[in-house]
């Protein structure tokens, strides 16, 4: 005759059996998930692009591009990679991050500490921000300005003030996570480029904790393999379709990516 489960152990089994199905295995034992990459479309790329802020709205890709005496704002057809219209920054500027809110687009510097606001439709300046330290990556939640500076910091400002609202701060276990570059929010979770690697991180944007790893190696076209400053940065998320994209630095395609999450062996 067997003996009954206990309920104790019953509610216990049942608990596991919805953590796995609601939020994957990872969730529920706490080991951080790591993915790798479908490619499910390709675009091209403007190749002398050296791409620091992407990002998707209505239709079309916005893209910022740096080096000092090429830095421009610029709207990109998706399906062709041909320039709609675009914004030269002046000579002194190194154009960084990118981010679009409230029909504002906002754009960084490398070294200047100076940001720049334009029209979203028209690219029409709408004035200037200014903030300390170096501008790498950005993005928004929706309320705020979320920024990265090549170190492990990542900064919320007020998209009205520009004042810092709160910092948070990303560690790799116990080592800081640094070089995180270009940013995009998707779906509640901070995804940054580890600058000159294959890797992206997706960032808690309340606490900072790592919550997954995506290895996108393979991905950089062979073309590229001589430059040295050709590495992944470039970020795009188009919620209403749900599509994910990614770039680099004068590449000359742009991908759109499925997450596929890898199994433990």
């Amino acid at each position: 005759m067997e003996t009954p489960m206990p309920k104790a152990r019953k509610i216990h089994l049942l608990l596991i059996i919805c953590c796995l199905l609601a939020a994957g295995a990872s969730a529920c034992t706490g080991r951080i998930p790591t993915y790798t990459y479908k490619i499910v479309n390709s675009w091209p790329h403007d190749k002398a692009a050296f791409t620091e802020g992407l990002v998707f709205r209505n239709g079309s890709l916005y893209e910022s591009n740096g080096q000092n005496g090429y830095s421009n704002l610029r709207i990109v057809d998706l399906e062709t990679g041909s320039i709609k219209t675009n914004v030269n920054l002046a000579p002194e500027y190194f154009g960084e991050g990118l981010t679009i809110l409230n029909g504002k687009i906002f754009q960084l510097t490398w070294m200047n500490q100076k940001g720049f606001v334009y029209d979203q439709n028209s690219l029409a300046p709408l004035g200037e921000f200014s903030y300390e330290g170096q501008g790498w990556g950005l993005t928004e939640d929706g309320h705020s300005l979320i920024m990265s500076n090549g170190t492990n910091t990542i900064a919320f400002l007020d998209p009205e003030t520009f004042q810092t609202q709160r910092t948070i701060q990303v560690y790799d276990k116990d080592t800081t996570l640094v070089d995180l570059n270009e940013l995009e929010y998707v779906k509640g979770k901070i995804y940054a480029n580890i600058w000159k690697t294959d890797k992206i991180v997706q960032i808690d944007p309340g606490s900072g904790k790592i919550l997954g790893w995506i290895d996108l190696t393979g991905l950089r076209p062979n073309e590229t393999a001589q430059e040295n400053e050709a590495v992944l940065n470039g970020i795009a998320y188009d919620q209403a379709n749900d599509r994910l994209f990614v770039t680099g630095k004068l590449w000359p395609t742009l991908f759109e990516i499925k997450l596929e999450e890898k199994q433990e062996k």
